[in-house]
């Protein structure tokens, strides 16, 4: 008898998921998953949401009075706390969402081996919460730079909005390969800490991207802006730096070209890891 005449019409065969339009077909279990993982980040606070616009801004303090006036960076890169805080906020997004994607598999093995459910569920929450966590940050920077003058064009509020698509998918793809592979070898967990730890030097966060272009040969600089998180870093910078008008500043050379092959490269891996996660996923259960 054919596989398909033991099931009967109207019905599917259980267990069975078509991956990540799984996930979107039971939007309200992913809902449900984001909210209580953000509850669980504020349960037991007095200030709750509160504190997630207060940490930028003490952040934009420091940055101004220590790196700005101590360290005279502001002589050297105009409203440099602005520009160090964009950076930040896009890469601290990427690693939250990756490195969250990557434990969220082991951190709900009960979960996973007592009901079925489409298990791409859990990294795909753990970018919406990081999401979430990231929105109110760029509320403060937003704030900070009306202050001092902030007047985009729609280029410009396009780069930020590319910049977050680009990380979201990112995270997502990697989310999904790491976190599939940490389930059997929890060595990848380790692995990802590195990544993340090398995020924020390997992309222009601290530094402008003009001191890379004159420290190493134009193909090296070639390899440093096919990395997603340097376009994506001055995208950000793009939308939220750039209508400040500092003085000397420069966009990385074609921008927009490296961010297309950004967002390729992005897609590429979330491709890669819903194949990986579907081929694993079936040892999920024993594994954990």
């Amino acid at each position: 008898m054919r596989r398909s005449e033991t099931i009967p019409a109207g019905l599917s065969e259980p267990g069975a998921s078509s991956g990540l339009l799984e996930v979107f077909r039971r939007r309200y279990l992913l809902t449900l998953i984001v909210r209580k993982e953000v509850g669980i980040r504020y349960r037991g606070s007095i200030f709750g949401w509160a504190w997630s616009y207060v940490k930028p801004l003490v952040q934009f303090v420091v940055f101004f009075v220590a790196l700005g006036v101590f360290l005279g960076l502001n002589r050297s890169i105009e409203y440099y706390p602005i520009y160090l805080l964009a950076g930040i906020t896009i890469v601290t997004f990427f690693n939250e969402a990756f490195s969250n994607g990557t434990r969220s598999l082991v951190d709900n093995a009960p979960l996973i081996k007592k009901i079925y459910l489409p298990r791409e569920v859990f990294p795909i929450a753990s970018v919406f919460v990081a999401a979430v966590n990231t929105v109110p940050q760029i509320v403060v920077i937003i704030a900070i730079s009306l202050f001092f003058g902030w007047a985009p064009t729609l280029g410009q509020v396009a780069a930020i909005v590319l910049a977050l698509a680009i990380v979201a998918i990112l995270s997502t793809g990697l989310g999904l390969l790491f976190g599939a592979i940490n389930v059997t070898f929890r060595d990848a967990q380790s692995f990802v800490e590195i990544i993340v730890m090398m995020s924020i030097w390997a992309s222009p966060v601290m530094y402008q991207w003009q001191m890379v272009a004159d420290a190493v040969p134009e193909a090296v600089f070639t390899l440093y802006r096919l990395n997603p998180l340097t376009p994506t870093v001055e995208l950000f910078h793009y939308g939220l730096w750039f209508p400040l008008g500092p003085t000397g500043a420069q966009p990385l050379p074609n921008l927009w070209l490296f961010a297309g092959i950004a967002l390729l490269i992005s897609l590429v891996v979330l491709t890669a890891g819903q194949l990986v996660f579907r081929r694993l996923e079936g040892r999920f259960a024993q594994d954990l």
